[in-house]
């Protein structure tokens, strides 16, 4: 008997839609006619144990129990969940051949794995377990992914990897939101100050930027244009370079402070010769953008529509397992595997179909085009977020899901569109010994830019870059007919928004202040996951530590006092990038988990020591959250209750369950 093991039942259902018929269905599985049968998980049945199946003493929160490691760590199974725990049991022991059904990434990976380690199986079955990946909901693309099973030893690294997360979360979170929460009772407040692994660097990150807006002080600074007219009487616009006997009169980043060195110049190249002293020009082509992650499709969300972060997964996921219109959401690759380009021309009729914007867009496109997103190289376990076979379904989406829907259906149907063809320009003159340059851009063919709403095709009044420049030669002498100051100001950094602050997630290393931590880091190395980022930023505002201001988002009062009492290394995303970086190459099979969790350890006992040596007196003027941190939430598959008491003394706090990094992915069933 062969069991399929799903993730969550809407896959077991299309799993089952795809292997024979008549089935049977049963409660917790449903039985092939063969009698092989499918059966599934309800996203984690088994969660990592409290710290006090480890040790009846750690229910009192005490400083003297930190920190607290399991030598031998355990799993205990979730009570709403036990029922199909029991189900899959006795399945898992009657088959003789298991196919792992988990969602194509890290923590599908582990999901399943921990219920087969679990569940004692014996070493020859496990060894003999296959992978069943499945980035596509649809019928077609359920049989071609179970014709193409794999063996589940070959993901290995990658369930190691999620481990890895799951107990660095567990060791830091736990240990030091006890530690600091302990701290902060000794000092007289009375909330839980909870510590992540990933969310207090991304507070850090919101208060950083907040104390510099603050900060800031604006300055004028001023530009010399010089308007040139050639001797076909076309006049174009070109920016005056200062000189290095400029520098004492301008800032860091190059711009001139004097009013009155800038009117000079102006005035000085007022009707006088202009020579070209270079002038170049250059045919380019731009390729399209690559189809969506997870994060890409965030962020334009944010950027286009005012769509959180959450928004946009929780639409996903509907798209997905509702509609089946997408492909597997929760993937931080962009690219698509060679094999996949043989569907285009379905994937495309399916789009002409859908109605809109898009229908005309999918009928002008050519699906023999084949743009870079389509490496075999750069694919892992699942490749960008683009539509399916089913897309015509797409009339009947709600407004936010057409929405989303769309921003992945053009970013697809980009792909097949020529390049973006344009001219570039540039023009460097000498006018009265001061350099001058013009730059330019021509707009040849739009090719793939002709699906982007007009509004993006329009010029960015912030991008110095013209239209057209004429056609000169060098050593052409032109005429400067007029020379003009533009005075500017400069502005402070922009607030995070729900955009901005998932694109500082995405690529930490911008933000990461050691030099050595940031050349180990890759542009894609970030905080946390692709599933796991927009929880971590939606659990901060419901703990009070950030809250928004229109599309702007802060850290709350409560939140900057938080993290101006915490040293560097916890506000910071240096220490978490670089355990992001040795998380992913643990997935990838280059570095050890050993290794990383020894590393953990060591780290984790040095803050703790940091927390003790605290004094309690900065912690005494803390504000009181803005709301209950741990509220619960009307329809959560994810609650945790919690509650504290004061016991004798400030030292030990009683609770009914611990603090944990972040709230990993909910899988509530479908």
């Amino acid at each position: 008997m062969i069991l399929y093991i799903a993730e969550k039942p809407s896959l077991a259902r299309a799993i089952a839609a795809a292997l024979p018929s008549p089935q049977k269905k049963e409660e917790g599985c449903i039985w092939l006619p063969n009698g092989d049968c499918v059966s599934w998980c309800i996203g984690h049945l088994l969660e990592q144990a409290e710290p006090h199946q480890y040790n009846p003493a750690y229910k009192s929160w005490n400083l003297d129990h930190l920190p607290i490691i399991p030598t031998d760590w355990q799993w205990q199974e979730k009570a709403n969940t036990k029922k199909q725990l029991g189900i899959l049991k006795k399945l898992i022991k009657k088959a003789t051949v298991l196919v792992h059904a988990g969602d194509p990434d890290r923590e599908g990976q582990l999901l399943v794995d921990e219920v087969l380690h679990y569940t004692k199986v014996p070493a020859q079955k496990l060894k003999n377990t296959q992978r069943l990946l499945v980035n596509d909901l649809t019928p077609s693309a359920v049989k071609k992914a179970l014709s193409n099973l794999r063996s589940n030893n070959e993901f290995a690294a990658l369930s190691r990897s999620a481990l890895g997360r799951a107990r660095a979360d567990w060791l830091f979170g736990l240990n030091l939101t006890r530690a600091y929460t302990i701290r902060g009772r000794q000092a007289g407040y009375q909330g839980v100050l909870s510590i992540g692994r990933v969310q207090t660097p991304v507070l850090g990150l919101v208060a950083a930027r907040d104390k510099e807006r603050e900060a800031f002080v604006p300055k004028n600074f001023y530009q010399v244009w010089a308007s040139i007219q050639t001797t076909q009487d076309a006049i174009f616009q070109a920016k005056w370079l200062p000189s290095e006997a400029c520098q004492p009169y301008m800032d860091d980043e190059n711009r001139v402070l004097s009013l009155p060195l800038a009117q000079n110049v102006a005035n000085r190249i007022t009707n006088k010769p202009a020579i070209v002293i270079e002038a170049n020009y250059k045919q380019k082509k731009q390729p399209a953008p690559l189809p969506y992650s997870l994060s890409a499709l965030q962020i334009d969300a944010a950027k286009a529509f005012s769509l959180s972060a959450q928004q946009v997964l929780d639409t996903c996921q509907t798209l997905y397992e509702r509609h089946q219109i997408i492909t597997y959401p929760r993937s931080d690759c962009r690219y698509l595997p060679t094999q996949q380009h043989k569907d285009a021309a379905a994937i495309i009729a399916a789009l002409t179909r859908s109605g809109g914007d898009i229908q005309q867009g999918a009928e002008n496109a050519d699906a023999s085009r084949k743009s870079k997103a389509w490496n075999d190289k750069q694919v892992t376990a699942h490749h960008a977020i683009i539509p399916t076979t089913q897309a015509h379904k797409a009339a009947s989406l709600s407004k936010t899901e057409a929405l989303v829907f769309n921003l992945i259906a053009r970013q697809y149907l980009m792909q097949f569109y020529p390049e973006y063809d344009y001219l570039a320009s540039y023009i460097k003159l000498e006018i009265e010994g001061g350099l001058f340059e013009a730059k330019g851009n021509t707009p040849i063919s739009l090719g793939w830019k002709a699906l982007l709403p007009s509004k993006n095709k329009c010029k960015d009044p912030e991008d110095e870059n013209q239209n057209e420049l004429p056609k000169l030669s060098k050593n052409e002498e032109l005429w400067c007919i007029q020379g003009q100051v533009q005075e500017k100001v400069t502005t402070p950094p922009a607030a995070f928004t729900d955009a901005t602050l998932l694109a500082a997630m995405t690529g930490i290393s911008r933000f990461v202040t050691d030099k050595d931590i940031r050349a180990i880091l890759k542009e894609t190395d970030g905080l946390g996951t692709e599933a796991t980022r927009a929880s971590i930023i939606e659990l901060l505002f419901k703990r009070g530590f950030l809250m928004r201001q229109g599309k702007q988002i802060h850290a709350s009062q409560t939140g900057r006092a938080f993290i101006d009492c915490l040293p560097k290394q916890l506000v910071t995303p240096d220490m978490t990038a670089k355990w992001e970086s040795a998380l992913n190459s643990i997935s990838l099979g280059e570095a050890s988990y050993q290794e990383f969790m020894t590393n953990l350890e060591g780290n984790l006992n040095q803050l703790l020591s940091a927390s003790r040596d605290m004094p309690t007196s900065a912690l005494q003027n803390l504000p009181p959250p803005t709301k209950s941190p741990f509220a619960k939430r009307k329809g959560s598959t994810n609650k945790r209750t919690t509650g504290t008491r004061k016991t004798t003394g400030t030292k030990s706090i009683s609770t009914k369950t611990t603090s944990s990094n972040t709230k990993r992915r909910s899988k509530a069933p479908s």
